[in-house]
């Protein structure tokens, strides 16, 4: 008689070693994340965390610290050019972000259907994104500078009154904002586009044959459909008015923070007091309350939207 053992049975059944599939995939996306996830903490994170713990201190020219506690942070609550410049910040978030919304969709709304004259199109309202901001600053510093600019002698030829773009406080912050919308619009058609490009066509087909217009379609199909896309483009836009290279870099190039201080930004007023008084504590105090104030509205805006599904009844 011939005794089987289940040794057999009971290696079939064994659990293979090493991580399941799922696991494993799990595995390859943080790998593929890690990279970016440690250049934010090198170059986002750390000079925070340093920027935090030097708005503790009070930093002379000379490289000398000494520990002031709270200090730089009630010179703030007592400073009317830091309130200035967080009214001409939120100002220039107010103009700008619903206008390079409203530009970027008219854009790709424009331009998305795919032919050769779209492509130039695209390219064109692409380029000046190609160009160096402050080329563009002093390009159109030039083109608005009072009597002699371009924009002033066509003014004149109409018989319009002359105004003073960058030298009157009620035009200054009006003027950097319209170069900063045209300077990044095309880069938010692009968004838009891809945006686009994702809705079903037939969508569109199914209401043109229940008779639906352009602009009913455009309502119930084209905005529903682009809410993440636009949830985006008002998060970008919202950290790019309020502490983006682009605001700096065309606010300083064209107007230096003036006409009395009309278009000093916090981002602005902070580098002034950073590196032409050398007050570094103090412009890493303001750096903090803005980097806090910013993360609050963004947390605001993250929490009201849903992550960007804006689940509220249609």
């Amino acid at each position: 008689m011939t005794i089987i053992t289940d040794s057999t049975t009971s290696h079939v059944h064994a659990k293979p070693k090493g991580l399941s599939a799922r696991h494993r995939e799990w595995v390859a996306g943080y790998l593929f994340v890690l990279p970016d996830v440690l250049g934010l903490f090198l170059f986002l994170g750390v000079p925070m965390l340093l920027s935090l713990a030097l708005s503790a201190f009070e930093v002379n020219g000379f490289g000398d610290y000494s520990f002031v506690g709270a200090k730089n942070y009630i010179r703030i609550w007592h400073d009317p050019l830091f309130w200035k410049g967080a009214r001409a910040t939120a100002l220039y978030a107010v103009m700008l972000v619903p206008a390079l919304y409203v530009s970027g969709l008219g854009l790709a709304l424009l331009v998305q259907q795919t032919n050769r004259f779209n492509a130039v199109m695209r390219s064109m309202f692409f380029a000046p994104n190609m160009i160096s901001l402050v080329v563009v600053a002093v390009v159109w510093q030039f083109m608005v500078i009072d009597k002699i600019g371009i924009v002033s002698q066509a003014m004149s030829a109409l018989g319009l009154n002359a105004i003073s773009f960058l030298g009157d406080p009620n035009f200054a912050l009006v003027t950097v904002t319209f170069v900063s919308v045209w300077f990044l619009m095309g880069f938010y058609m692009l968004i838009f586009l891809g945006g686009l490009q994702d809705i079903p066509k037939e969508y569109y087909e199914a209401a043109m044959i229940d008779g639906a217009g352009p602009v009913a379609r455009f309502r119930h199909i084209t905005l529903p459909l682009l809410k993440p896309t636009s949830f985006f483009v008002i998060m970008v836009s919202m950290v790019a008015a309020v502490a983006g290279a682009q605001a700096f870099d065309i606010i300083y190039v064209m107007t230096k923070g003036g006409p009395a201080n009309s278009t000093a930004v916090l981002i602005v007023y902070i580098y002034q007091q950073a590196f032409s008084f050398g007050a570094f504590g103090y412009a890493a105090a303001m750096s903090s309350i803005l980097v806090i104030a910013l993360m609050i509205v963004t947390a605001i805006f993250f929490a009201v939207t849903q992550g960007g599904r804006f689940d509220h009844a249609e």
